[in-house]
């Protein structure tokens, strides 16, 4: 009998009509997660570092039609189509095409996509400055106001926002969106020396003379997850280059934003073999400081960039540290 007995739990079991501890979780168990995942056709991977995804309290879920920032009852698409004059269609993102097939474009419009094919078409990881300050300012800019996207946002305090799986075509960096993902760092940017008026603005200085991130009254709740942080550049001096051929001037990220980003470089680095861990070099191994030619950007694969896409933009801009990142970046993958 109870030979018998074993058989038919064994049966019922496999026919899933009753649960057996170690096999499976029971109904309604929820699944654990670290905080750290990235989302990646609808897989986690974990990166090391805190990321907020579009799904959890507190993210930024650029999936929503409706304006972020505005009063919630003229949200909706159709009051904004009368509202914000740049914001063109209901949807921030759209699909990745790149060199897909039409029996793939099929399938993956209707059905998702899987990881193999993704990997495939994903080479490049795109660095921005945001310009915007904080995070939150980014993401009411491009979403409320400008009809653009992007897959990560990095605040101050080193948390990486995720605002769309990484199958999804964000709109970040023109004839690159098909085959990148993209990260807007919260930085004020960087200017021609005589015009640093929104650098003074942002960047104070303590009794000791050290430099610290002041956020404007003006924007109201920052919005920085970890409480009462206050944010310093790596460099406490402002860093003077060239980008693009134009001479400016820029205060350094912090460094929680620069641990954050190694690691997520390294995790998609791994995620997506076709995005080489380095950046664009120059004869001198330095980073090119400029617009890559047509011919080079098609064939290029790796992390670079928004000036090595676009002759008129000048981010990460100079005060980026490319060999702090991809250094560290390639020890965590070894």
């Amino acid at each position: 009998m109870k030979h018998h007995a074993r058989v038919l739990s064994f049966a019922l079991a496999m026919a899933g009509l009753i649960w057996l501890p170690g096999c499976q979780h029971a109904p309604g168990t929820p699944l654990k997660r670290k905080g750290d995942e990235i989302v990646v056709a609808g897989q986690f991977f974990h990166t090391g570092t805190r990321v907020v995804t579009w799904m959890d309290a507190g993210g930024y879920d650029a999936y929503r039609v409706e304006r972020r920032f505005s009063p919630i009852e003229v949200s909706d698409w159709e009051h904004t189509q009368g509202t914000v004059k740049d914001l063109k269609t209901p949807n921030r993102y759209s699909m990745r095409k790149g060199d897909l097939t039409p029996a793939e474009i099929e399938r993956v419009r209707g059905g998702g996509w899987d990881l193999s094919t993704l990997q495939r078409v994903v080479d490049q990881f795109v660095i921005h400055f945001d310009v915007c300050g904080v995070s939150k300012v980014c993401f009411n800019v491009l979403h409320d106001h400008r009809d653009l996207s992007v897959h990560f946002m990095l605040d101050l305090d080193g948390t990486i926002y995720q605002t769309l799986d990484l199958k999804e075509r964000a709109r970040h960096a023109t004839i690159s969106n098909d085959r990148s993902v993209g990260i807007e760092i919260a930085n004020m940017g960087a200017y021609p020396p005589g015009n640093m008026k929104p650098l003074d603005e942002w960047y104070q200085h303590d009794p000791a003379g050290k430099p610290f991130i002041k956020v404007p009254e003006r924007l109201g709740d920052p919005m920085i997850l970890t409480k009462d942080f206050t944010g310093r550049p790596v460099r406490a001096e402002p860093v003077r280059g060239v980008v693009q051929g134009i001479d400016l001037v820029q205060y350094d990220f912090t460094p929680e934003q620069y641990a954050a980003l190694i690691k997520l470089t390294a995790t998609l680095c791994r995620v997506f073999p076709k995005i080489k861990c380095d950046y664009p070099r120059g004869a001198d191994g330095r980073v090119v400081p400029q617009k890559l030619p047509d011919d080079e950007l098609k064939k290029y694969q790796g992390v670079l960039g928004h000036f090595h896409i676009q002759t008129n933009k000048t981010d990460p801009g100079p005060a980026f540290h490319w060999d702090q990142v991809i250094d560290g970046a390639r020890k965590l993958l070894q």
